[in-house]
């Protein structure tokens, strides 16, 4: 039975789910709301002072920027040939906001695990416990692309001179000798010049000419998941996996490996946000990063793993150095948790797993099509350090009073100018799935469910129906009613 138990926190309201499915709880994160274990909350935008704004990624338009570049190549160093970079870390932890945030987990049963190396689609293989294998490929020059060196007049100084003096007899460009070019447009040109003699020597009798596709193709950005297979190059100094298990029910991959992962955990904690070698209890962990509300669910249009609660852990050399806590959702994956071994801090974990969740989201979609978004927790504008995650591009960040989606590239304006900011700009627009008959609102009383109509009615001058009018509002019309609302 789904229903929650009710809470009023300073700047937030929550509720503790017992059960929940992940239709609920995709319709309440794009309401605003988060996890923390089973807690489910939602934070108060205009009162609280750093305001946290739903965020997602269209991950099947997303391209690495040159920061995520460098990261992936940071990686790739490090595997291939075991450099360790010096200094702290770069990235920011994939946590849901400021304070403590909530997991996000696997399915059911026992499920695929994402194995060494390149994006590949997912496979299930006959074993009881499969194993999604990322096969390792090299490819060619992972350079990226720079702008061609122009060659510009000598620059004005103030005083009339110039900053670059004149060049000497014998040098500079020869203006009888044709213009440099670009490498890569000399192979296009050559390309396309064999095709043509092949097309001339068989005769025009060939339909399908390769020349111009093979332009086109070039042209094209090099998508993130050859960027990730480059980060993993074969005989390597270390070997890198990237293993799903399913969190909630725990698979028994999840179970054998609980106490290295509580290990890692801890020692994030007392490293990164200094808690006292006591704090990070085991207790504290099962309920902050392994329980889940969220039922295990299969479906003959969803992914082969299920949707549910699952944890992604980064195996380095036979031992967990991360873990990201994920949950996957109808339209997509959501970040809850990220944590790793402060010894690999300068390896940019944080934004290095965010990318690998983006290409994990991509593979998805080839079997959920529905499934293409990936969405990164709260976005804090007024927290600089929170702004990272705007970096992750094409992203939307969700209007806090009509529930709609705008592009972040029309909120930040908005959010430079004031903490708190309203991003549809329509006047007349409201919250089209606002629950406008309260009556209709779903209750549990006595262990019965009823419609909060019937409840009232039984509880004869009830005087709680603003704070049942207050909660429909946050939640929503769907969820409003399908979501048990407790009472006692």
């Amino acid at each position: 039975m789904n229903y929650f138990k009710e809470m009023f926190l300073l700047f937030s309201t929550g509720m503790w789910s017992h059960t929940m499915t992940v239709q609920d709880y995709q319709d309440l994160i794009d309401r605003g709301w988060r996890r923390s274990g089973k807690y489910v909350y939602k934070p108060i935008l205009k009162k609280t002072c750093c305001p946290q704004y739903t965020i997602r990624c269209h991950a099947l338009k997303f391209q690495p920027s040159k920061s995520h570049k460098k990261i992936l190549k940071k990686m790739s160093k490090f595997i291939s040939k075991g450099e360790l970079p010096k200094g702290e870390e770069d990235g920011e932890p994939m946590d849901s906001g400021c304070g403590e945030a909530g997991p996000r987990e696997p399915s059911k049963v026992c499920h695929p695990e994402v194995k060494c190396a390149p994006i590949t689609d997912i496979q299930k293989e006959v074993a009881e416990c499969p194993t999604i294998t990322e096969g390792q490929k090299k490819t060619g020059d992972a350079a990226p692309k720079g702008s061609e060196t122009s060659q510009k007049d000598p620059v004005s100084v103030p005083d009339g001179r110039t900053a670059a003096a004149a060049p000497k007899p014998g040098m500079g460009a020869d203006p009888n000798r044709p213009q440099c070019r670009k490498a890569k447009d000399l192979r296009k040109e050559r390309r396309l010049q064999k095709e043509q003699m092949r097309q001339h020597t068989d005769g025009v009798s060939s339909i399908v000419s390769p020349a111009h596709p093979t332009a086109t193709h070039t042209n094209q950005p090099k998508p993130l998941e050859e960027f990730i297979n480059e980060s993993l190059p074969e005989n390597s100094s270390h070997c890198l996996e990237v293993r799903l298990v399913r969190s909630n029910p725990p698979s028994p991959q999840f179970k054998a490996s609980f106490d290295a992962s509580y290990q890692v955990y801890k020692l994030y904690q007392m490293a990164i946000h200094k808690d006292p070698p006591d704090k990070p209890s085991e207790s504290q962990f099962r309920r902050f990063l392994c329980d889940s509300p969220l039922e295990a669910e299969h479906s003959p249009d969803g992914p082969e793993v299920g949707y549910g609660s699952f944890h992604q852990q980064y195996w380095l050399d036979g031992r967990i150095v991360a873990v990201g806590v994920i949950d996957i959702l109808p339209t997509c994956v959501s970040s809850v948790y990220l944590y790793y071994h402060p010894d690999f801090a300068s390896l940019s974990l944080g934004s290095y797993s965010a990318l690998r969740e983006i290409a994990f989201t991509r593979q998805l979609q080839k079997q959920s099509p529905k499934l293409s978004y990936y969405y990164l927790g709260f976005y804090i504008h007024s927290c600089p350090k929170m702004r990272y995650k705007g970096q992750y591009r094409p992203s939307d960040l969700l209007c806090p009073e009509t529930y709609v989606w705008v592009p972040i590239e029309r909120c930040v304006p908005h959010l430079e100018n004031s903490r708190y900011a309203r991003f549809n700009q329509d006047p007349d627009a409201g919250d089209a799935r606002v629950l406008k008959d309260v009556g209709r609102a779903l209750v549990l009383y006595r262990r019965t469910v009823m419609p909060y109509a019937a409840y009232s009615r039984k509880r004869k001058g009830s005087s709680d129906e603003s704070e049942v009018q207050q909660y429909a509002g946050l939640v929503g019309q769907d969820c409003a009613e399908r979501i048990l609302l407790y009472r006692s």
